[in-house]
């Protein structure tokens, strides 16, 4: 066969080898798009979490599936170009010998990647606290994990150095209210009271879809200087107890207003002196550095 021949051959090959790994990213990216799709009907809270979950597997199969098609791709176009590639598997054979010698903690962030993600420990839209550090999860990678906190601050975490994780958003929420009474104060007027501002707050349309049970008041939950506290709790959809429990708070403060009821404020306790007996103590001090 002429050259040119086998030139236009060979670039053809080429030429269908590019289209084929790029209409086989193009089908990985449709399909895990219909996955997640697929994962998002229906109602209730179920959907969410499954939704969170599909787009966290969807993206980290879509950057596996280009990896994979891409290196595969590289090594057909180099046969194409008469380059002995045996030479290149048997580099890369030894060069992941040597990373997987080398680079340990490389392999230990993909292994508690993997089992991070198999486990649904944690998915991309989750509130979560990492190491201390709270925010909401951007990304869920084989290796790292991202965070953006209430400032816009991103803090990347390798998975291997996660040593704790407390997920604030799977499946549901409580939002803690912790309200300081004087002494003096009616405990059942005031649970009264925070159950009234609950009601309503169950009755606004707004607010209603976020709750899933009515406030828990648990009672008296500790003694402090000068205070009682009262705690309660009320059940919600995950990422929304800040927005439940804001409002909770301005009615409980608006109802405890009408009904008269005070909460707890701070104490300062002022000792006034006299002149004599600043006097007094003052030739005190000046006497007994006498007789040292």
């Amino acid at each position: 066969m002429p050259p040119t021949s086998l030139l236009a051959a060979a670039g053809l090959r080429i030429i269908a080898v590019a289209i084929g790994a790029y209409l086989l990213i193009r089908i990985g990216k449709a399909a895990a798009r219909r996955f997640e799709r697929e994962m998002s009907q229906g109602t209730g809270l179920d959907v969410i979490e499954r939704t969170k979950r599909a787009q966290t597997l969807g993206r980290i199969l879509q950057k596996t599936l280009s990896i994979v098609v891409v290196g595969m791709a590289g090594l057909m176009i180099l046969r194409e170009f008469d380059v002995d590639i045996t030479p290149v598997l048997t580099g890369a054979g030894i060069a992941g010998l040597a990373v997987g010698f080398g680079a340990q903690t490389l392999v230990r962030d993909v292994i508690s990647g993997f089992f991070l993600i198999v486990e649904d420990q944690v998915r991309v839209g989750d509130v979560a606290v990492v190491n201390g550090q709270g925010g909401l999860v951007e990304q869920v990678n084989l290796r790292t994990i991202v965070l953006r906190d209430e400032t816009g601050t991103v803090h990347i975490f390798p998975n291997g150095e996660v040593k704790t994780l407390a997920n604030m958003s799977k499946d549901f929420a409580y939002y803690v209210v912790t309200v300081g009474l004087a002494y003096d104060a009616d405990i059942d007027r005031a649970v009264d009271a925070m159950n009234q501002a609950a009601a309503g707050l169950m009755e606004d349309p707004d607010v209603r879809p976020h709750i899933l049970a009515p406030l828990e008041v648990h009672g008296v939950d500790a003694f402090e200087q000068g205070q009682f506290v009262i705690k309660a709790r009320i059940k919600t959809v995950p990422q929304k107890q800040w927005t439940v429990g804001r409002e909770l708070r301005k009615r409980i403060i608006r109802v405890f207003a009408e009904r008269g009821i005070d909460m707890a404020a701070p104490h300062v306790m002022l000792r006034t002196v006299d002149a004599s007996e600043r006097n007094s103590k003052f030739k005190m001090q000046n006497a007994n550095s006498a007789n040292e």
